[in-house]
């Protein structure tokens, strides 16, 4: 089994990020580019990477009351994952991105993990300050 872990600080209050973060129709604006989620019946979900050109299905909770989004493989269970909002005062936010491999198969190796959990939380901050930005204009 394999983890990895990335955390960012963004300028926003929790219930934004996370309310961004949560929302399935737009977690291609923020996901890896090669990950598409499509929305079934929820908490079902289905998600084609580009990659394998392969559907998996796959579960996505979202807790707004405990700020957590989590996610996984339905069928083989080789893959979990969650993404935590907490507020850091002043109007800020700390987003953390945990991912478990239980498949080796499925993991991509730290570098990957890392360099694509940086990315996310990159465009997931981008995003966030579109929304508020928008907002407060």
């Amino acid at each position: 089994m394999s983890e990895y872990e990335r955390s960012r600080t963004m300028p926003a209050l929790p219930e934004q990020v996370f309310d961004q973060a949560a929302d399935v129709h737009r977690l291609g604006a923020w996901l890896p580019d090669d990950l598409h989620v499509h929305a079934e019946e929820p908490p079902a979900v289905t998600v084609h990477e580009d990659h394998t050109d392969e559907d998996t299905s796959a579960l996505l909770r979202a807790e707004r009351d405990q700020m957590r989004i989590e996610w996984g493989t339905r069928e083989q269970g080789s893959y979990a994952g969650w993404l935590q909002v907490a507020g850091v005062g002043s109007g800020a936010s700390e987003v953390t991105v945990h991912l478990s491999f239980f498949d080796d198969s499925h993991d991509p190796g730290e570098r990957a993990a890392r360099e694509a959990l940086d990315g996310s939380l990159r465009r997931l901050e981008e995003q966030v300050r579109i929304r508020v930005d928008g907002a407060a204009g």
